[in-house]
This record gives C-alpha cells, sequence and structure tokens, in this order.
C-alpha cells in the first residue's frame, strides 16, 4: 500500500500521545471520506474524521469487538474513540497486505456470515439512506454546483427515499454492514478482513450486495466477478424488483464525498463529481473513475 510524507495534524498527535501510541513517521495512507494513516512505529492504523462521527465511532468499535469475539475476520480496535477539536481519531491494528486483487466471491462469502450471524448486543440504528449527501448538499454544494445541479440531486435523493420506504426485502432486515464493496477488503497473508464499520446498521441485507453490483455497472468489473460474488453469498438480487433503488441510492452515495472534496479544492474531484452527475442526469452508462 502506498503512503504519503506530509505534516501530521495536530489532533491525531494529540490523539495518540494520549493513547501512549509512538505517531513517529505517520504517513498518510487514503484520503478520501476519511483520513487514515500509519503509524510504523506502533502497527498501527489512525482513522480521522470530523468529530460530529462520534456515535459512528463508537458504534464501529464496538462492534468490530463483537464480531471478533464470534470470529468474524474484522479489524481490531486499539481503544476508544478520542475527540479533539473538531477531529475524531480511532486507532486499529494495522495489517500488513499482500499486492493481490480483492475477490469479489470473498466478499459474497464473509456478507453470508455477516447475515447469519445472531443480533449483535450493540444499539444500531436503522439505516438511514443519503443521509450525508442531503447535509453535505444544504451546506456545500453551493460552492461547486449551480442552482439547478443541487435541485436536481435533492429532489433525487427525497424521490429514491420513498422509493427506499417501500421496498419488499426478499432477504430480511438485520445486521448490515452498510458500506460493503470489495474497496473494503483487507487482503493480508492470513486471510481476508472486512474494514471499515463506519456505517454499520440495521436494515434490508440487499443493501449490502448492491454495493457491489453498482460498482460492476459502474466501473466495468467482470461480469464473472457478479456471477462469483452472488454465488459465494447464495443468493442473487438481480431479479428482485427493489435492486434498482439501491444501486441508485448507492450511485447518489459516492457524490458525497467528491462534493466535499471539490469544495475545497480538489480539481480531480471536480472534474469527476460533474461526471458523474452528467451520466445520471442523462441515465448514461458512461464508466465513472475513482479519484
Amino acid at each position: 500500500m502506498s503512503s504519503i510524507p506530509i505534516p501530521l495534524p495536530p489532533a491525531l498527535i494529540d490523539a495518540a500521545t494520549a493513547a501512549g501510541l509512538d505517531h513517529r513517521d505517520a504517513r498518510l495512507l487514503h484520503h478520501h471520506a476519511t483520513s487514515v494513516y500509519l503509524l510504523p512505529h506502533a502497527d498501527a492504523v489512525a482513522r480521522l474524521s470530523p468529530a460530529t462521527a462520534a456515535e459512528r465511532a463508537h458504534t464501529a468499535v464496538a462492534i468490530t469487538r463483537w464480531l471478533r469475539g464470534h470470529d468474524f475476520p474484522a479489524p481490531e480496535p486499539l481503544n476508544a474513540p478520542h475527540v479533539t477539536g473538531s477531529a475524531l481519531i480511532t486507532f486499529w491494528s494495522y495489517y500488513p497486505t499482500v499486492d493481490q486483487p480483492t475477490e469479489p466471491a470473498v466478499l459474497g462469502h464473509l456478507l453470508r456470515v455477516l447475515h447469519q450471524l445472531p443480533h449483535p448486543p450493540v444499539t444500531l440504528h436503522e439505516y438511514r439512506p443519503l443521509n450525508d449527501l442531503l447535509a453535505t448538499l444544504a451546506t456545500t454544494a453551493d460552492a461547486v454546483l449551480d442552482s439547478d445541479g443541487r435541485d436536481w440531486l435533492t429532489d433525487r435523493a427525497h424521490t429514491l427515499l420513498d422509493d427506499y420506504q417501500h421496498l419488499q426485502s426478499a432477504l430480511g432486515s438485520g445486521l448490515i454492514h452498510a458500506d460493503a464493496y470489495p474497496g473494503n477488503l483487507i487482503r493480508t497473508p492470513n486471510g481476508t478482513l472486512l474494514g471499515d464499520w463506519d456505517e454499520t446498521s440495521t436494515g434490508p441485507r440487499e443493501l449490502d450486495l448492491a454495493n457491489t453490483i453498482q460498482g460492476n455497472l459502474r466501473f466495468g468489473r467482470p461480469a464473472q466477478h457478479l456471477d462469483a460474488f452472488t454465488h459465494a453469498y447464495g443468493h442473487d438480487p438481480r431479479t428482485w424488483p427493489g435492486l434498482t433503488t439501491l444501486v441508485a441510492i448507492r450511485d447518489l452515495h459516492t457524490l458525497g464525498s467528491y462534493l466535499r472534496r471539490a469544495a475545497t479544492g480538489d480539481n480531480a474531484a471536480h472534474t469527476e463529481l460533474h461526471h458523474r452527475i452528467r451520466t445520471l442526469r442523462g441515465n448514461t452508462p458512461a464508466r465513472w473513475h475513482t479519484v
């Protein structure tokens, strides 16, 4: 995994010091909705989010501890979430990764196991689709969208939310990861873990399958990968009438981080954001890109 040497946020230094973790030579691994740093001398990873995500972070720590107690391959949290100013930091064990592609079939198997677990003794909210996007549209969109684009996205989101309320799930409602897709798999020499539990909640189990289907459609992944994914899970939702709604919700969900990045002057995010909106408004199958 590549990393980037940049000055560390003071909040990360403060949190690492308070947790007794060596932050020397820490390096940025990933910056998207959440910033992720490697602390090489502590064999730890730090995840930085806005302080407003405190409830999610506490849930993520609690659910991953419970999952590990049930032998589910989730990352190990190292401490309780730490709030410093406007930032929230959690620390996790670091897992060296192998340079091999993540297989969708592995994710399908892990989701099957996850959905068969008993309900956890952790307070979980009902999944709230597009909450973050609507909040971002209300606070940030004016910096990167004209009023027509903002209004179209807002109206589209509310239409999909109404459709979501009327879904009839074939798999039932229960514990879901809510952001499960191959990019959240951590492939190590000792096996594959499913990471990033910030959005875990309860909801229709098809939602955990729809994300990978949406990714195949938008990023042009081979059809056989999707066949292997649904076969490993043991259920193929592609004929379920509600799938179109969940895929469309995922489409909009992906725009939130691009809106926030574009508002800070990220030109690559700005270009991709407007490309995605054009394809959505034109209902075209043009490929999307990860930037």
